[in-house]
């Protein structure tokens, strides 16, 4: 084979898939054609043995019976009935005296004298045929007073029957081949249609640089059929994401344009008026800004450090009511200029496994949202309690403000997220995405119920500290 060929064989999966079916499939078909084949051999050689051994049995119990003349009449009978055709049977008294005799025409040329000279002593003995190779097998049982009965019989028949088998079996191996190699087809064209559908999807997306395409899929349990699912699953995710992207990137683009809009403004203030009070005010907005950024990256940082596992995290036990009074007292005055009553409801006795630092960032963040998307009037109220098994803690955070539409409740932890309803207050959506990234790399996890005007409620589950 070409080396042009074997690098066609090596990446060609349909065809080393086929021919490897075609090729187990031949293999196995040929080796019970073998197997098949010995035991119709040694089941035939079987039986011809115990139709020899049947006879000389039956006549060596008839001369224990009745002597010779009773062997001599048994013998008779069984010639008459038919019994010895294509059989040798022999009655031998003394060293030459042949009392019975019948051999078929197959065994005329057959010395028997000769071939009864080489039994030494064994009751069996097989003889190649001078005639057409067969096997001659001849079984003697030895009576009282020197008689001898014999009864052999030839593999002619039984060969006949393997030489046919065989002719048979190459016929079934023709076949077989035929069926191996179409099964080989099948599973090249046919198994491998999830893979095709696949490659096709993929080179469609390369191509046009849209991830709306789906894999084709029938919705069983085939593994392929379920890789094209898990595939049509990651590109509706990347597809949401690019999307989110595109919509985050607008808003990220209108923030940032605003404070290097203030920056150039307190400059050409600066420049055009002179004026050092007018100058200390502008640099006190753009320093607010310069803030507000720099807070913006690090949350970006954080966020990635904790979805890749690589944030430093000081894990110990850590009172839930502790770091809950420290993330409610940053919010109080907020609550209280807006008219909210914020409170908390935290056994003294509750610990979680977790950074003291990061579980008040994440607590803190939630009430952030809490406070800023609940009206004049409403609620914010946290609280946090052992789980059924006692193996974690759950913190809740409840509000009595605007509510998360269903179709924007399974998108708020998405990074640079924002409802069409947060829109207009303050922030780039990046809370929530922190949040659940902190607390899953604690091994913890999150979760939201909401309803529009009715409110939302924040779940964290961490892992508990034992006592």
């Amino acid at each position: 084979m070409s080396s042009r060929w074997a690098d066609a064989l090596r990446h060609a999966l349909p065809l080393r898939l086929g021919l490897w079916y075609a090729a187990l499939f031949a293999v196995s078909a040929a080796a019970l054609l073998v197997f098949t084949y010995a035991l119709l051999a040694r089941t035939l050689a079987a039986q011809d043995h115990d139709v020899l051994a049947s006879m000389l049995s039956r006549y060596a119990l008839e001369y224990q019976r009745a002597g010779l003349g009773g062997l001599q009449r048994l013998v008779q009978a069984d010639a008459l009935e038919g019994r010895h055709e294509r059989l040798l049977v022999r009655v031998v008294a003394g060293r030459a005296e042949v009392i019975y005799a019948s051999q078929p025409r197959d065994w005329r040329a057959v010395d028997l004298a000769s071939v009864e000279a080489l039994r030494r002593g064994s009751p069996w003995m097989l003889q190649a045929s001078p005639i057409d190779g067969s096997t001659l097998e001849i079984g003697t049982v030895e009576l009282p007073d020197g008689v001898r009965v014999q009864v052999g019989r030839t593999s002619h028949v039984r060969d006949e029957v393997l030489a046919q088998f065989r002719a048979r079996a190459v016929q079934v191996g023709v076949l077989l081949a035929a069926i191996a190699a179409g099964g080989g087809v099948v599973i090249a064209l046919v198994g491998l249609a999830p893979i095709r559908a696949l490659d096709a999807t993929t080179r469609e997306i390369l191509e046009t640089r849209r991830f709306d395409a789906r894999v084709a899929t029938r919705g069983t349990a085939d593994p392929l059929d379920r890789l094209g699912a898990r595939i049509n699953e990651m590109l509706g995710q990347i597809q949401r994401l690019v999307g989110g992207m595109r919509g985050a990137l607008d808003n990220v683009a209108h923030d940032l344009r605003t404070p290097l809009t203030r920056f150039r403004n307190v400059a050409e203030a600066a420049l055009t008026q002179g004026d050092e009070a007018a100058v200390r005010d502008g640099l006190a907005q753009a320093l607010e800004e310069a803030d507000r950024l720099g807070a913006t990256l690090t949350t970006l940082m954080d966020i990635s450090e904790a979805e890749t596992g690589t944030m430093r995290l000081a894990v110990a036990a850590v009172a839930v009511a502790v770091v809950v009074d420290e993330a409610i007292a940053l919010y109080a005055d907020e609550a209280e200029d807006r008219g909210l009553a914020l409170t908390s409801a935290v056994p003294p006795g509750l610990q979680v496994r977790a950074d003291h630092t990061r579980l008040r960032q994440v607590l803190a963040n939630l009430i952030e949202n809490a406070v800023k998307y609940t009206p004049s009037g409403g609620r914010v109220d946290v609280a946090a309690a052992a789980d059924d098994d006692g193996a974690t803690v759950t913190i809740r955070v409840r509000d009595t403000g605007m509510g998360i539409a269903a179709t924007d409740l399974p998108l708020v932890w998405d990074r640079l997220y924002r409802a069409d309803a947060s829109r207009s207050a303050r922030g780039l959506g990046l809370g929530l995405s922190l949040v659940k990234a902190v607390v899953e790399a604690h091994g913890g996890r999150v979760g939201v119920t909401s309803a529009v005007g009715e409110g939302s409620t924040f779940a964290v589950t961490l892992p508990a500290a034992p006592a």
